[in-house]
């Protein structure tokens, strides 16, 4: 069994990133299963180096320590685990639909309520350690001006404030479930209820935005579910179909 998520605990009224702050405690040898949250992140980060709007009591900021015994090229999937455990606990908790964008964005009526952002140190072809960042929006009512069109939060979906342990637990016990479901059985239950659970894993026109310099790959397709390394495939123009393996996922604009 799977050590419980969210002991030991450590909380802080501010800090530059929780992820940060876990993977020292994860260096020093804390166990599987340690959390790291904070009222307010002062460099919050998302995916492709994107930074994440974190402040006081406007959201969940939280990072899981995770000692997956599985191969570093094994451990992307753990992306596809904690975006089906939050969907599900938004879901429950919050009686609001959402979607996932591969891998692992959380969505509500298209626009994005929660970023996940999964980081591995690893050496030898073994893995020591896995974190997890998770950022809710919880209670912005606005937003910059560069994420109105594309950000919400519960309290906006929903019209009313949420206390940040409201949602950390069922986070926590969703998340902790989905893990537990990857390590007893394997890769093919998470592949399933991904592909159930995202409307972008098949049939969805996208472009690829963000890929690493020099990188070669499909950037624009219909999506064609999703392989056994969690890549998500797409299907070009020309009747191709590859793997995307890094980049970031949008609806394509462009419709032919």
């Amino acid at each position: 069994m799977v050590r419980k998520l969210g002991h030991p605990a450590f909380h802080y009224s501010s800090v530059d990133t929780t992820m940060r702050r876990a993977a020292e405690h994860a260096r020093e040898g804390c166990p599987e299963g340690t959390i790291v949250t904070a009222d307010l992140q002062t460099a919050g980060r998302g995916r492709l180096g994107r930074s994440w709007v974190s402040e006081a009591g406007q959201g969940l900021y939280l990072s899981v320590v995770l000692r997956p015994t599985c191969r570093p090229d094994a451990a992307p999937l753990l992306a596809l685990v904690a975006g089906l455990g939050v969907k599900d606990a938004l879901e429950r908790e919050a009686g609001v639909q959402c979607d996932i964008r591969w891998p692992n964005d959380i969505l509500i009526r298209e626009r994005k309520c929660c970023g996940i952002l999964v980081e591995m140190d690893a050496d030898s072809g073994r893995v020591d350690h896995v974190i997890v960042g998770i950022g809710i929006n919880l209670n912005h009512l606005e937003f910059p001006s560069e994420l109105a069109d594309t950000a919400t939060s519960l309290r906006i979906e929903t019209g009313h404030a949420w206390a940040t342990e409201a949602v950390l637990g069922p986070v926590l016990e969703s998340l902790g479930a989905c893990y537990e479901l990857h390590r007893s059985e394997g890769v093919q239950p998470i592949l399933g209820a991904f592909q159930q659970a995202s409307s972008y894993a098949f049939g969805r026109r996208v472009i690829v935005e963000g890929l690493p310099q020099g990188a070669v790959g499909p950037r624009r397709g219909v999506t064609a579910g999703i392989d056994a390394k969690g890549q998500l495939l797409l299907r070009s123009d020309d009747g191709i179909v590859a793997p995307v393996q890094a980049g970031s996922v949008r609806p394509d604009p462009v419709t032919i």
